[in-house]
Order: structure tokens, then C-alpha cells, then sequence
């Protein structure tokens, strides 16, 4: 009897089943190898930023973290501080506190308060 026939319809079935049902996992595995493949396209091109001696290029970072900085402090600070001020000397002023919804999942991330500066320190790849 042959079987190299036998071998043959059961390749093609193979492949006719893999184009009508495919194989989520391969999918998924793909999807991932591309997502990491731009993830680490994006590592290496902080780490050509963080190194540049040019203040525009490597300074965003810290000028962000600085901005978020000064408006958490004066919205939580000097803005009570100010009112409380003006209320002293008899003037009333109706200003509200900043909107923050924007600004603090950028400042958060930034401060790698998503667990992520723990990973590096647990893997003993956190700067000093």
C-alpha cells in the first residue's frame, strides 16, 4: 500500500483546517514578538536620548518630571496658601485648583510608580 498519498491528502487537509481555524497561540505569539519588537525600538532610542549632551534632547524628561512637580505643589500648596492669603487681607478670590486628571498618570509614570522601577530594582538593573 502507499502511504505517500495518504501523507500528501493529509498535508493539505492540515492546511486547509490551519486557514479556517488557525491557531490562536502562533496569532498571540506573533502579535507579541511584534509588540516587543517596537518596545525595544523605543528602549533604544531613550537610552540615544538619555546620553546626548544636548539639554533639548536628553532634558525633556526631567523638564516634564519639573512641571508636574511645580503644579502638584502649587495646587496642593501654594494655591491654599495664596486664598488663605488673600482671605486674610479681606479680598476673596474664586480660583480653582488645577484639573490634574492629565497630568498625574504622566507624573506617576514617570516616578515608575506602575511597579516598573520595582522590577528593575528586583532584577538588580535599577540605576544607582
Amino acid at each position: 500500500m502507499d502511504l505517500t498519498g495518504v501523507g500528501a491528502v493529509a498535508d493539505l487537509a492540515k492546511s486547509v483546517v490551519s486557514r479556517i481555524w488557525p491557531d490562536k497561540t502562533q496569532q498571540e505569539q506573533a502579535e507579541i514578538a511584534a509588540a516587543l519588537t517596537v518596545i525595544q525600538g523605543q528602549i533604544d532610542a531613550n537610552k540615544v536620548e538619555a546620553a546626548s549632551t544636548n539639554v533639548f534632547v536628553s532634558g525633556w524628561r526631567p523638564f516634564i518630571g519639573w512641571v508636574c512637580g511645580l503644579a502638584c505643589a502649587w495646587n496642593w500648596i501654594g494655591l491654599p496658601v495664596f486664598k488663605a492669603g488673600l482671605a486674610t487681607a479681606g479680598m476673596i478670590l474664586a480660583v480653582a485648583p488645577a484639573d490634574l486628571t492629565q497630568m498625574l498618570p504622566l507624573l506617576l509614570g514617570m516616578l515608575g510608580l506602575g511597579s516598573l522601577r520595582t522590577v528593575e530594582k528586583i532584577n538588580g538593573v535599577a540605576a544607582k
